[in-house]
């Protein structure tokens, strides 16, 4: 059983969860680390090999189907079937984009294609900033995880992190359920953990493990490689709303002026 979605956190709510993660940061806040910054930059996913072969060819190994339970994986798989016959039939079913919604996570940090994504490393947080649809996430470095009822739920969850070595360790959760990652579906009790490193200085690989025990009969993996872009500068992307719609049979359609 799923824990009800409540429609929105009430003030006092909201201002007693950011009084403690304060409080927990404030305590620490003597050891609170120089940013390492090595990974920050323009970043554009990688189709091709690059960097270290034989490493990125066994991370892109995990890439593999999700391992959803049998009630689930039959309804994946008709979706699966759907939208490969539509394509077929150039006429794409609607998606978030047709309908001007940002990816969300953990789509974004992959999602993107061509559009590149930029990194931005200080002290207490990572902003991470997809060019796609103008999507901003936030890493909270060094503090606690909310419980998850105290989490409004959004397209990003709330992303709490840490360093381990050189290794940006990541925990989200709070993503809700209508945000899906190619086609899956998944609970409010969804969980995502990330480590983002670099295998090269121009080589970054984000592995990424997605629990949801109701969905999965285990952790799902799968791995984004990216390849630096020095000094590209991030556009502004707005998506233009009214100029793609669904029609009644779900098909993704484009207003012609």
């Amino acid at each position: 059983m799923t824990r009800a979605q409540p429609t929105c956190m009430t003030p006092m709510r909201r201002a007693a969860a950011a009084v403690l993660a304060a409080a927990t940061v404030g305590a620490a806040g003597a050891q609170e680390h120089v940013p390492r910054t090595e990974i920050g930059g323009t970043w554009t996913i990688s189709f091709s090999a690059g960097g270290n072969p034989d490493e990125i060819a066994s991370t892109r190994l995990q890439q593999s189907e999700p391992p959803l339970k049998p009630e689930h994986r039959a309804i994946w798989e008709a979706r699966q079937a759907a939208a490969r016959e539509a394509d077929a039939r150039g006429e794409p079913l609607a998606t978030s984009a047709t309908f001007c919604l940002p990816q969300g996570m953990p789509s974004m940090m992959g999602g993107g294609g061509p559009f590149p994504m930029e990194i931005l490393v200080s002290v207490g947080q990572v902003t991470i900033i997809q060019e796609a649809y103008n999507q901003v996430r936030r890493i909270y470095l060094d503090r606690p995880q909310l419980p998850l009822e105290d989490i409004e739920r959004g397209f990003y969850g709330r992303s709490v992190g840490h360093w381990e070595g050189d290794t940006l360790v990541v925990d989200t959760i709070g993503i809700k359920e209508s945000v899906e990652f190619r086609n899956v579906p998944h609970t409010l009790d969804m969980r995502i953990t990330e480590r983002i490193r670099l295998l090269e200085p121009d080589v970054l690989v984000d592995e990424i493990t997605i629990e949801d025990p109701a969905v999965l009969t285990e952790p799902w993996y799968v791995t984004f490689t990216f390849n630096r872009l020095p000094g590209y500068e991030i556009m502004e992307y707005v998506c233009e709303d009214n100029r793609e719609y669904a029609d009644e049979t779900g098909a993704t359609r484009l207003r012609v002026p």
